[in-house]
């Protein structure tokens, strides 16, 4: 069918308006495109397609002498405690003590009533001068006896009953002794003094109160604290390593004593006197105590504190930060940095760990850059860059 000139004049129109339509979107879209610079800059990789420097922090391998240690926790002890109890039952008359002061050993710290035990004391020694008058006596008998026996005037029984009357007598007066020993002895108990040197503590009893020989609690509690002792427990595995350490040296292995909260504030140095002879089989610990110096009191009796036991020292090891040391499947590493800057992965062993310090003894040498932080971004033949402070101040391994 033909169409109309009409209709052909319409669809002239309406295919014109189409391509003008397209021209001006065309247009647009020119105008609106990046230019292929601003393309790359946006990009990670460089013009050239290689990664950005990445942001560490490095230090220098560093070689000195490191102690070798085992570290546990330990509870100060007195290196003596004596609980102070009569020896016989009295009433208390004097204290002669402050709670709290230093004492001396043999100072009395208290009394008892001690009449009843002198008059006993009196009593005994006038039995004894009576049984040594009626001894003197016997002697003379005796002596007379034997020169009557000698004249015919007097028996042998009588000689024989006079001597045995001598030697009664005597042993009576003997009786007599020990008495007056019992009694002075017995006497002296009523002053009670310090059995050692320490500090006391509070008293237990109060003046005028009856004490006995069997009281449980006794009237005070003296601690001997210079020197004072403190107990503390390894693993077992550690005692084969302090029977190596004893052996190797004719000195006491030396024992630090540290504040639980004070970091490595050290309270005092003192020396390993026990290693106890057997292993609790309950904890699989072994128990040791040092003794320590405390003439300043620094240590007190119940307080705990951090112990370190030195067994000896590492001479000349290799030694670098605790966060440097990296773990992979095929075992520790670290990021290693050459003189351009760029970082390489350096398997090393690690002999030991403490106070945030590692002890290399394999894959590193003295004076080697590693990284200490920025490790996770880093992959091999990465180029590295510092932080002004850190380039300036790349301090050894402490």
């Amino acid at each position: 069918m033909s169409q109309s000139p009409f209709r052909r004049h319409a669809l002239w129109w309406a295919t014109g308006a189409l391509l003008s339509a397209g021209g001006a979107v065309a247009v647009a879209a020119l105008v609106t495109l990046p230019a292929p610079a601003a393309v790359a800059a946006e990009g990670a990789p460089g013009p050239q397609g290689q990664n950005p420097p990445v942001r560490v922090t490095t230090v220098q391998a560093r070689q000195q002498d490191v102690p070798v240690y085992l570290a546990g926790n330990g509870l100060v002890t007195p290196n003596a405690t004596v609980a102070v109890k009569s020896r016989i039952d009295g009433q208390l008359v004097k204290i002669g003590f402050v709670e709290g002061q230093e004492v001396k050993e043999g100072q009395v710290l208290a009394e008892l009533d001690s009449r009843t035990l002198e008059a006993q004391l009196a009593q005994v020694k006038a039995t004894k001068a009576r049984d040594q008058a009626q001894l003197a006596n016997a002697k003379r008998d005796l002596q007379r006896y034997t020169q009557l026996a000698q004249q015919d005037a007097a028996t042998q029984q009588q000689v024989d009953n006079s001597t045995a009357l001598v030697e009664q007598l005597s042993a009576a007066v003997q009786a007599d002794d020990a008495a007056i020993q019992l009694a002075t002895v017995q006497l002296s108990f009523t002053r009670i003094t310090a059995p050692i040197s320490g500090r006391i503590g509070a008293r237990l009893v109060d003046v005028g109160n009856i004490v006995r020989a069997t009281d449980t609690t006794g009237l005070v509690v003296i601690n001997r604290i210079d020197p004072i002792s403190v107990v503390f427990t390894l693993p077992e595995e550690a005692v084969q390593e302090i029977n190596r350490a004893q052996r190797g040296t004719r000195q006491a292995l030396p024992v630090h004593a540290f504040a639980r909260n004070g970091g490595d504030k050290e309270l005092s140095t003192g020396s390993l006197i026990l290693v106890n002879n057997q292993i609790d089989t309950a904890t699989g610990t072994v128990q040791l105590k040092g003794s320590f110096p405390n003439a300043s009191h620094v240590l007190w009796p119940g307080q705990y504190v951090n112990v370190r036991l030195t067994l000896g020292a590492r001479q000349q090891a290799i030694t670098i930060p605790s966060p440097a040391v990296q773990r992979g499947q095929d075992g520790t590493y670290v990021w290693a940095v050459d003189e351009g800057n760029k970082a390489t992965r350096q398997a090393i062993h690690v002999a030991q760990m403490q106070e945030g310090m590692a002890v290399v003894d394999q894959g590193l040498q003295a004076g080697q850059r590693v990284v200490v932080d920025g490790q996770y971004k880093l992959r091999p033949g990465s180029t590295v860059i510092e932080p002004p402070a850190n380039a300036g101040n790349r301090g050894a391994a402490k």
